[in-house]
């Protein structure tokens, strides 16, 4: 048998079974896989169990909340925090087989480039690629912060960067890619009235602005042509609809305090 890489692949699941044997498939080189799922109806616990997976149940409440919960089981030092829309590359897996075997101390965690697709097609400009992420880290020098949407990431020490890739199918198409930008709209603007974040129209324009203008001219959205200003245009909505759902949270609990 082959030794396996003494890490442990950390996945949050939710109703996941069409694409979790996939990535899957590109971990078997670890020597633990621990899936935390929430509460799925499908053939999700099955599967992770197909490929020895062990599998935790948990409610997600608070995403940062719900991963630091995952990773407090890992028996080994070292995560490798994955989505089951995410997979490992060949070179990847030996890369990080290295990093684990040396077992160096100069470093707490380790940045990830990604590839993000939409369906088939691999989104380069706007600021998508490369879109390193902290992904690799020691157990006990990592937590993220609780919140419901985009949390921070606090590592104790020093944060290298890895050269592989993850590919990352984030969006079956524009449809997909929509709707998860409708929820995560959604989680922001409630973010930014429990932080008591002050806001205004015209801060939020000037937001929407200045994201257009960094995706499109400096990070060369330019360059990937319709798609690249789509997605240029992406972040700047995203401040807009979530500065108008912020409003209206802020409206109704103005009505009912009047």
């Amino acid at each position: 048998m082959d030794k396996k890489t003494p890490v442990t692949i950390a996945i949050i699941t939710k109703n996941e079974e069409k694409r979790l044997p996939a990535c899957l498939e590109t971990v078997a080189w670890a020597d633990e896989i621990l899936v935390l799922d929430d509460e799925s109806v499908d053939q999700t616990i099955a599967i992770a169990k197909r490929y020895r997976a062990t599998c935790l149940t948990r409610k997600m409440d608070i995403e940062g909340r719900h991963r630091n919960f995952l990773y407090q089981h890992a028996k080994h030092e070292w995560v490798f925090s994955l989505d089951a829309d995410e997979h490992v590359t060949p070179e990847l897996a030996q890369e990080i087989t290295k990093v684990v075997a040396q077992n160096s101390s100069e470093f707490s965690g380790y940045s990830i480039p990604m590839r993000i697709f939409i369906g088939t097609r691999w989104i380069r400009g706007a600021g998508y690629y490369p879109s390193a992420r902290l992904k690799l880290f020691r157990r006990d020098k990592f937590r993220y912060e609780e919140a419901g949407v985009h949390p921070r990431v606090f590592l104790d020490g020093k944060c290298g960067r890895l050269q592989a890739e993850i590919l990352h199918y984030s969006f079956r198409d524009f449809s997909h890619f929509m709707t998860k930008f409708n929820r995560e709209t959604n989680l922001e603007a409630l973010k930014w009235v429990e932080d008591k974040r002050k806001m205004s129209f015209g801060l939020a324009l000037y937001k929407a602005w200045d994201r257009f203008f960094r995706a499109y001219f400096m990070k060369k959205g330019y360059q990937d042509g319709f798609q690249g200003f789509i997605f240029s245009c992406f972040g700047s909505w995203y401040q807009l609809l979530t500065y108008a759902k912020y409003w209206e949270i802020k409206k109704r609990q103005i009505e009912k305090t009047s």
